[in-house]
């Protein structure tokens, strides 16, 4: 982060291309005392951009429009939108930004009702996404590993902004193929830990009957038939590549009792795990 007096501006800017994370990057974050009509644009940015005035009065420009802005307001940027804002020349504000960029990105924003027609929100009355910034603010003049905490910063103010100002319009498709993304997710994160399919439906907070009937849909079939050749899959790769125990590998791939895992695996793969290995080993 660097300080750059600007006669009676003082800027704060940390500016960072390398996109750490490709899901999802925060690339810019500061705070500006800007001067009377201090103006930026007509311009496109690459990135998505949020401003949130601090104190002080505004426009901004975009499509068209022309918002009034002050203290406790915030708004949005999209990529390649053509915009133009302004400070007041009488009461110029004050304003602190975060940049982030990633192709998570555009989805994460969609869970909101903040868009480029509606680019506008306030949050005078909650201090979070203030907090929030200035907590981005303060890391970026950190010297090393910052971007681990910056990440999960930005993850915080999108999961503000999604819960505070939520898009109820979402389309029903739109919706069950985020609750199958997160099912398939949870469930290769955690096969190994003993899970169930009750499990995975009360992770993403829906019913087990309708989880069932979104894999049928989309994965063309059960959860459970899922979850089973996975387990089997990752098994017949450690029986292949290592040279652990058969109850080593159970364990690792959920399953407590030695022998279930020996009859399931035998009635998967028409063979025992010994004789699997014994197979490829050869």
């Amino acid at each position: 982060m660097k300080a750059v007096q600007r006669g009676e501006i003082m800027l704060f800017n940390y500016s960072d291309h390398a996109n750490n994370n490709l899901d999802l990057n925060l690339y810019t974050c500061g705070r500006e005392v800007c001067s009377k009509n201090h103006s930026y644009g007509p311009a496109i940015r690459s990135g998505y951009m949020i401003h949130y005035i601090i104190r002080g009065k505004g426009i901004y420009t975009v499509k068209g429009i022309t918002y009034s802005l002050t203290k406790g307001d915030a708004f949005l940027i999209e990529p390649n939108t053509l915009i133009y804002y302004e400070a007041d020349k009488e009461d110029p504000w004050e304003y602190s930004w975060i940049g982030f960029n990633g192709v998570k990105a555009m989805e994460y924003i969609s869970r909101s009702n903040i868009s480029i027609n509606h680019p506008v929100f306030h949050c005078q009355s909650d201090n979070r996404f203030f907090k929030t910034i200035d907590s981005m603010i303060q890391i970026s003049s950190l010297e090393s590993n910052k971007d681990l905490l910056l990440t999960s910063k930005l993850y915080e103010f999108l999961y503000l902004l999604n819960k505070v100002y939520p898009n109820n319009n979402q389309n029903s498709e739109v919706k069950q193929q985020k609750y199958i993304e997160e099912a398939l997710l949870f469930i290769e994160q955690n096969y190994a830990a003993s899970i169930t399919i009750q499990d995975v439906a009360k992770h993403i907070s829906i019913d087990r009957s309708y989880l069932h009937r979104l894999f049928r849909k989309y994965v063309k079939k059960s959860p459970q038939i899922y979850l089973l050749n996975l387990r089997m899959e990752k098994a017949s790769i450690l029986l292949k590549r290592t040279n652990y125990k058969i109850g080593v590998i159970a364990r690792s791939v959920g399953y407590r009792d030695v022998l279930l895992f020996t009859r399931t695996y035998k009635k998967y793969n028409n063979m025992t795990p010994s004789q699997f290995r014994k197979k490829h080993k050869e």
